[in-house]
């Protein structure tokens, strides 16, 4: 069974499914390959949307798979891994069409990264994210910090990084991570959220997403995310990480 699904309406949506419910929608190197495709699918000039979610209802994306990635252990190990998802990631954030992370379930960790770097993130009512990176003794590692602080206020953004806990939907709203709250099913949620947009022009679409990516070309934003994948880098191999990793995968 394929780690992700792809699928293409009639109406240009792009939908890109982490397809890995038993392992809560990790990421593995698989879930990346398929995004890339998904990205450059979206690409395309009769693309409107590109929209983001995992399989089932308990999680969104709850970040990389600890049971692969734990075998990374040094800081050059970890950086080769780290900055392939950030580099997709950044290519998601400048996609010339704008993107849905359509969460159905929890988002935690790079899970939260994924869903920052798209335009728009809708939450079904009762989840929670966020960013506990922090618990493992690392930061963000996929150029999840750099797009927050693009996407909601600085204090927000400050706040949900180095608290490094899940908050509930509700606060996530306050916050400015959500944008919209579904309840029922997510493609009713999902429908209800862009009906508006698809009645308008696709090119209409990407003159306006092209003003944001023009702003971060010039604010250096690649430059400041491969910082933080160095690091995120460094602090993986310490071995404080790899011992709070231990724990976090013996008490599952």
């Amino acid at each position: 069974m394929s780690s992700y699904i792809i699928n293409e309406s009639k109406d240009g949506v792009i939908q890109f499914t982490i397809n890995r419910a038993e392992k809560r929608n990790a990421v593995n190197y698989e879930v990346m390959e398929g995004l890339q495709k998904a990205i450059q699918l979206a690409n395309k000039p009769e693309s409107k949307l590109l929209v983001i979610t995992g399989a089932g209802n308990e999680a969104f994306c709850s970040g990389g798979d600890l049971s692969v990635f734990h075998s990374l252990r040094t800081e050059e190990q970890a950086y080769g891994m780290l900055s392939k998802m950030a580099g997709i990631l950044y290519d998601l954030m400048m996609l010339k069409t704008p993107s849905v992370a359509l969460m159905n379930g929890t988002a935690v960790g790079g899970g939260c990264e994924l869903a920052t770097a798209c335009d728009f993130r809708i939450a079904r009512k009762g989840i929670k994210a966020g960013f506990i990176q922090g618990k493992l003794v690392i930061t963000t590692g996929w150029g999840g910090g750099s797009f927050l602080f693009e996407k909601i206020a600085y204090p927000n953004a400050l706040k949900m990084l180095t608290e490094a806990k899940t908050y509930p939907v509700d606060e996530l709203s306050q916050l400015g991570f959500i944008n919209y709250i579904f309840e029922g099913e997510p493609e009713e949620g999902l429908a209800n959220f862009i009906k508006n947009m698809l009645a308008i022009d696709g090119d209409v679409h990407k003159a306006y997403k092209e003003m944001a990516t023009r702003k971060w070309e010039g604010q250096n934003l690649r430059g400041r995310i491969e910082e933080e994948v160095r690091r995120c880098s460094v602090l993986w191999e310490n071995e404080k990480h790899h011992k709070q990793v231990d724990l976090f995968i013996n008490r599952k």
